[in-house]
C-alpha cells in the first residue's frame, strides 16, 4: 500500500496542545521522518515513568504485557482513531504488545524498542565508501537481537523524506514500519521481529519531491523474479568460499566456453535450471576439454532479451534458473569436475526501470544527473556515478560478493571502453570533459583499479578480464605502474581482422595478408584472450559459419582452419556455445542450440575438431606455456601473400616442446611446400583440419615428415609438406630415439 503524502494538516492540529494527535496524523499520512523519536518506550526523567507509543492501523484493543508472565501492564489508549496507541509503563520495562484485530488477538514484538543495526564503524565506512563487504549490513539480514529473532533491513537513500520496509508481513503498508534514518551515512534501517527467511519485501520511499515509490532492494540477495520485482529475505550470508591457490595464469592453458544459461539446452522446451545445467552442461564442457565456463550475466534483470546485460539486481542471481543455493551447487559441481567459473559482470550501466536504481530517492543517486554523463545513447541505459563513494562501494563490494559468496573464479567486465571515455559514442558538444579538459573518465579508471586491487588482494588467484576495444594503454598493467590491473583483455582487433579475412574470397586474400599477421605487432603489449563470443553471432551478424566464404563444404573447411589457427596463436581462447557445432543460423536466446546438427557428419566433425584442439592445446606446453613471452613464438614465413600461406613456430620451455603451424587459406592444395625448421629429425603431423575425421578430404602428410638438410627461411633444416586446401596442420618434433 503506497501512500502518496497528503497535504499537511491544519495548523491547529500541529499545535503543542495536541502533539499525540499531530503524531498520529503524520504516521497515518506516512510523513513521520523520525519514528524512533516517538514510537517505542521513552522514559521521562521527571516522572520516572515511560511513555509507550505503538502504531497499529486496524487494531481495536492494544495492551502492553510483561514479556515472561504475559500479565497486562497497561491498556494503551487509541489517540485520535488514527492507529496510534499510547500508555504509561514503569521505566525500563521488558514488554510485548497484545493487539486485537477484529476479534483476532496476536502477540507482537515492538520493532521500535531495538537499537540501531549499523555500528559506528559501519556508518563511518559506508559514508567513506570503504565498507569492503557492504552486503553484510545493507539489504535484509535475518538476525537475533536481544534474544528475539527477526530481520534487519537497511537501504541507502539519503535524500528521501521517509523510507519504510513493506512486505507480505505487514500487508505492504508503508505506514506500519517507517525506518530509522542514519543521517551520518544516509542509510535507513530497522529490525523487524518475527520476519524471517522467505518473506517478500520492498522499500517504500517517499522521495525528495514527496512522491511515493516502491523500490527493489539494491542489495537483495534473492529476487522473486520477473514479472515481479520484490526480494526474498535470505538466510544469513554464506561463509566465504575456500581461498584459491595463487596460480601463474599466463603459463596455464585457458579455453573458455561462453554460455547463456537459458538457451544452451531447453529440456522439453522449458527454461533450464542450475541443477539441470550441473547435470548436463558441466560434463559436456569437461568432455570437450574446455577449462572454464563463462556465464553471460546472471544478476537479476527484468528484460530476458537483454541476456542479462541490463541488470537491476546486482547482488541477486536471476530467479529464472533457480535459487542461490542451486547456483552454488552448480558452481561446486563445476569445481569438482576441474572447471572454473567466470561471470560476466556489468558495472558500466543499468536500466532506467522505475522499480530499480534509477532516481532511487528522487535524485540522481546512483547515476549522474547530467545526461551528457549519465545516459548511454547506445543502450538507453543509465551510467553509474563512479565519483560517488557510496556508488563505487556498491560496485566494488558486488565484485567481491560474487567471488566470496559463490566461489566464482573470475569476472569478465563488460563494455570497459564505454567506461573509460567520457565521449564514448557521443558527438562533439554532447559530453563533459574531465577536470583537465580531456576525454578520459578519471573516476571510472579509479574504480576499475580499486576493483582489481581489492579482488586480487582479498581473493588471490581470482581472474579479471576486460572487454575493451580501444588502444587504452595498460589494461592488463599493474595498477602500481599506472595500469588498470586486469589479468586479461579481450583481443577485439584480432577478432575483427581475422573474421574479415575469412569472409574474403580466397582470390582476394593475398591483398589482405596483414589481417592475419598484424596481430603479432602488438601481441605482447597486453595479456590477451582471443574471443569468438556471442557478440559475433547476434544483431543480424549471422553465425560464424555464415561469415565464412564459399559453399557449405568450403564454409566448414574455413571454419575448421579458423579454429586451428586461433588455438595455435598466442593468447587464451574463448568460444561461444554453438560455435563448436558450426551452427548455420544466428543465436536465438529464446531456444536451445540446434543439437540435431550433430546428425550431419560435417557438423559433428567440427565439434570433434574443437574437442581435439582443446585436448592438444592443454597437453602441449608449446601452445600455452609461453603465451606472454615473445620467445614462445616466431614466424617461419609471414610474407607468402601469393599463396595465402602462413607458417609459424610455437615453443615451450623444453627442447622438444616445439610446434610448427602451417595454414593454407586457399582452396588450392599445395605439394612440396617447404618450410624451414631449426632442428632435424622426424616431425609428426598431430593435427590436420582436412582429416576425414573432421569432415575433410583426408589429404595430408601420412602422419610423419623427416626434416631435410635444405636451408630455408633462415634455418638449416626444412620440411617438404603437402598442404591440404583451406586447412591448417600442426607438426611437432618427435624426441630423438
Amino acid at each position: 500500500m503506497c501512500l502518496t503524502p497528503r497535504t499537511m494538516p491544519p495548523p491547529e492540529l500541529m499545535s503543542p496542545a495536541d502533539p499525540e494527535r499531530a503524531l498520529a496524523l503524520s504516521l497515518q499520512q506516512g510523513r513521520c521522518r523520525d519514528p524512533f523519536s516517538h514510537l517505542g518506550l521513552h522514559a521521562s526523567p521527571v516522572t520516572g515513568q515511560s511513555t509507550l507509543r505503538v502504531y497499529l492501523p486496524g487494531a481495536t484493543v492494544v495492551a502492553a504485557c510483561a514479556r515472561h508472565s504475559g500479565e497486562t501492564l497497561a491498556e494503551l489508549v487509541n489517540r485520535g482513531g488514527e492507529g496510534l496507541f499510547v500508555g504509561q509503563l514503569p521505566a525500563a520495562t521488558d514488554y510485548r504488545i497484545a493487539a486485537d484485530f477484529g476479534g483476532h488477538r496476536v502477540m507482537l514484538e515492538d520493532p521500535y524498542r531495538f537499537g540501531p543495526w549499523l555500528g559506528d564503524m559501519d556508518v563511518w565506512l559506508l559514508a567513506e565508501g570503504q565498507h569492503q563487504r557492504p552486503w553484510q549490513k545493507l539489504g535484509a539480514h535475518p538476525a537475533l537481537r536481544d534474544g528475539v529473532s527477526g530481520t534487519a533491513f537497511a537501504v541507502w537513500a539519503p535524500h528521501a523524506q521517509r523510507v519504510s520496509v513493506v512486505g507480505d508481513f505487514n500487508a505492504w503498508d508503508g505506514r506500519r514500519h517507517p525506518m530509522r534514518w542514519r543521517v551520518e551515512c544516509g542509510v535507513w534501517e530497522i529490525f523487524l521481529p518475527g520476519v524471517g527467511a522467505g518473506a517478500l519485501y520492498k522499500f517504500e520511499v517517499v522521495d525528495a519531491q514527496g512522491q511515493c515509490l516502491l523500490k527493489s532492494d539494491p542489495y537483495a540477495r534473492r529476487s522473486e523474479g520477473p514479472p515481479g520485482n520484490a526480494a526474498w529475505v535470505c538466510e544469513t550470508c554464506a561463509d566465504p568460499a575456500a581461498p584459491r591457490p595463487a596460480a601463474d595464469h599466463g603459463a596455464a592453458p585457458m579455453a573458455i566456453y561462453e554460455v547463456h544459461a537459458g538457451s544452451w539446452r531447453r529440456p522439453d522446451g522449458r527454461m533450464p535450471d542450475w541443477d539441470y545445467l550441473a547435470a548436463t552442461l558441466v560434463p559436456y564442457v569437461t568432455d570437450m576439454g574446455f577449462t572454464h565456463i563463462e556465464l553471460l550475466p546472471i544478476s537479476e534483470h527484468p528484460f530476458y532479451g537483454s541476456w542479462g546485460y541490463q541488470p537491476t539486481g546486482l547482488y541477486a542471481p536471476t530467479a529464472r534458473y533457480g535459487s542461490p543455493e542451486a547456483l552454488r551447487r552448480f558452481i561446486a559441481t563445476a569445481h569438482a569436475a576441474g572447471l572454473k567459473i567466470i561471470l560476466d559482470w556489468v558495472p558500466g550501466h543499468f536500466p532506467s526501470d522505475p522499480h530499480a536504481l534509477a532516481r532511487f530517492d528522487g535524485t540522481a543517486l546512483y547515476e549522474h544527473a547530467d545526461p551528457r554523463e549519465g545516459f548511454h545513447r547506445d543502450w538507453n541505459t543509465l551510467i553509474y556515478n563512479f565519483g560517488r563513494n557510496e556508488v563505487r562501494n556498491f560496485l566494488v563490494g558486488n565484485a567481491l560478493f560474487w567471488v566470496e559468496q559463490y566461489g566464482v573464479d573470475g569476472l569478465r567486465v563488460d563494455a570497459v571502453a564505454s567506461m573509460l571515455y567520457r565521449d564514448y559514442s557521443r558527438p562533439a558538444g554532447e559530453w563533459v570533459p574531465n577536470r583537465d579538459g580531456g576525454r578520459e573518465n578519471y573516476e571510472a579508471i579509479h574504480f576499475l583499479r580499486e576493483t582489481n586491487d581489492i579482488l586480487h588482494r582479498e581473493a588471490a588467484g581470482v581472474l579479471t578480464l576486460a572487454e575493451e576495444s580501444t588502444a587504452f594503454p595498460g589494461v592488463t598493467g599493474a595498477t602500481a605502474r599506472g595500469g588498470l590491473g586486469f589479468d586479461y583483455k579481450w583481443n577485439m582487433g584480432w577478432m575483427n581482422d581475422t573474421l574479415a579475412y575469412f569472409a574474403l574470397d580466397p582470390m582476394y586474400r593475398r591483398w589482405h595478408h596483414d589481417r592475419i599477421t598484424f596481430a603479432m605487432m602488438y601481441a605482447y603489449s597486453e595479456h590477451f584472450v582471443l574471443p569468438l563470443s556471442h557478440d559475433e553471432v547476434v544483431h543480424g551478424k549471422g553465425s560464424l559459419l555464415g561469415k565464412m566464404w564459399g559453399d557449405p563444404w568450403q564454409k566448414r573447411a574455413n571454419l575448421r582452419a579458423l579454429y586451428a589457427l586461433m588455438w595455435a596463436f598466442p593468447g587464451k581462447k574463448l568460444m561461444f556455445m554453438g560455435n563448436e557445432l558450426a551452427t548455420p543460423t544466428e543465436w536465438n536466446h529464446d531456444a536451445g542450440l540446434d543439437w540435431g546438427l550433430l546428425q550431419d557428419p560435417g557438423h559433428a566433425g567440427v565439434r570433434r575438431l574443437v574437442r581435439d584442439l582443446n585436448l592438444m592445446y592443454r597437453s602441449r606446453p608449446s601452445l600455452h606455456a609461453r603465451d606472454a613471452d615473445p620467445g614462445g613464438f616466431c614466424w617461419i614465413s609471414a610474407d607468402d601473400r601469393d599463396n595465402s600461406v602462413f607458417s609459424f613456430m610455437r615453443f615451450g620451455h623444453g627442447t622438444n616442446e616445439q610446434m610448427a603451424v602451417v595454414c593454407n587459406l586457399t582452396p588450392v592444395p599445395r605439394d612440396s611446400y617447404r618450410i624451414g625448421v631449426a632442428q632435424g629429425g622426424a616431425w609428426r603431423e598431430c593435427l590436420n583440419t582436412d582429416s576425414s575425421h573432421y569432415g575433410g578430404t583426408n589429404a595430408g602428410n601420412q602422419g610423419r615428415v623427416l626434416a631435410e638438410p635444405v636451408p630455408m627461411h633462415g634455418h638449416p633444416w626444412s620440411l617438404s609438406l603437402h598442404l591440404p586446401p583451406l586447412a591448417v596442420i600442426w607438426l611437432e618434433r618427435e624426441p630423438a630415439a
